[in-house]
């Protein structure tokens, strides 16, 4: 006899804001089985807004508050028993970010909570890893957003570090990333990898997603450091506009994942990681498993 509950998570990030329904299984005597049922993602670039003028304008207010409409009437199809709306760094940094939240809530009915930066990673890193981190290596986990990139590390299938940096797409895509942030970076990676040997990149994010889809690979098998950085120099040589007319990418992810790809190539680098794996996990899917289990 199984049983079936359908859990969602709103992630209201920096680049896009994505539902993600998923079916919790349970059987006696059998391990809990998470699988998604639906996932709708919007490119609603709200650290546009805030990482530049320093607010979300009213024109993405309202786009949020529709957003949420559907979302909830999207809920409520799916008959979801449970959900939470967590929201990361365009938001945190808002000035207007509690009235922005007041404004959804009286007006779709959805309650969003502010998460910092130690929360998200904590959150990203509770996704269910295991099956992954193979306790004779050592494992470097990156997830790369429009506002902030989480990094964790993993050492005999036990979480030893955990960073959030205010590295992402959106940032620099208008240039608002200093060479203090990169250097501060490297250093966090390369002290907290120097005692490890054969260090391997774990990396989520929607654009490392595309990249490792564009590779045709098999979803267990990784990407090397020579595939990465060859596809990084090939997408750097075409214009925004040949990304989106040659390689059929979104409009929103054309003109970032290049900028995604050097973050992941550079903490490769760093931490002398040969192969990245690029498992269909993230903030979403984190925040079900920690509904689940109590953990946020």
């Amino acid at each position: 006899m199984i049983s079936i509950k359908k859990y969602a998570a709103i992630d209201i990030g920096s680049n896009a804001m994505r539902l993600l329904v998923a079916n919790i299984i349970e059987e006696k005597g059998m391990p809990t089985h998470f699988s998604k049922n639906a996932l709708v993602r919007l490119p609603i670039r709200l650290g546009q807004d805030s990482f530049t003028v320093g607010d979300i304008s009213d024109e993405n207010i309202d786009r949020m508050v529709d957003a949420m409409k559907a979302y909830k009437l999207l809920m409520k199809v799916h008959k979801v028993e449970k959900y939470r709306a967590l929201a990361t760094s365009a938001m945190r940094e808002a000035t207007n970010s509690a009235e922005v939240i007041r404004t959804i809530n009286e007006k779709s009915g959805i309650e969003i909570e502010i998460i910092d930066g130690k929360t998200e990673a904590a959150i990203i890193a509770s996704t269910d890893l295991h099956h992954l981190l193979q306790t004779d290596n050592t494992y470097l986990y990156v997830d790369v957003g429009g506002g902030s990139t989480e990094f964790s590390l993993f050492s005999n299938n036990e979480m030893i570090a955990s960073k959030s940096f205010k590295i992402g797409t959106v940032r620099l895509l208008n240039e608002m990333v200093n060479d203090v942030v990169w250097h501060e970076i490297e250093h966090w990676i390369k002290s907290h990898t120097i005692d490890f040997d054969n260090v391997i990149l774990i990396g989520s994010g929607g654009n490392i997603n595309k990249l490792f889809k564009m590779s045709g690979k098999q979803q267990d098998k990784p990407l090397t450091y020579t595939y990465l950085n060859k596809r990084f120099n090939f997408l750097n040589s075409l214009s925004y506009e040949q990304r989106v007319s040659e390689l059929d990418l979104n409009p929103d992810r054309a003109d970032v994942i290049v900028l995604a790809t050097k973050i992941y190539l550079s903490a490769m680098k760093w931490s002398g990681a040969k192969h990245i794996y690029v498992p269909k996990i993230g903030l979403s899917d984190g925040i079900i498993k920690a509904m689940y289990y109590n953990k946020i």
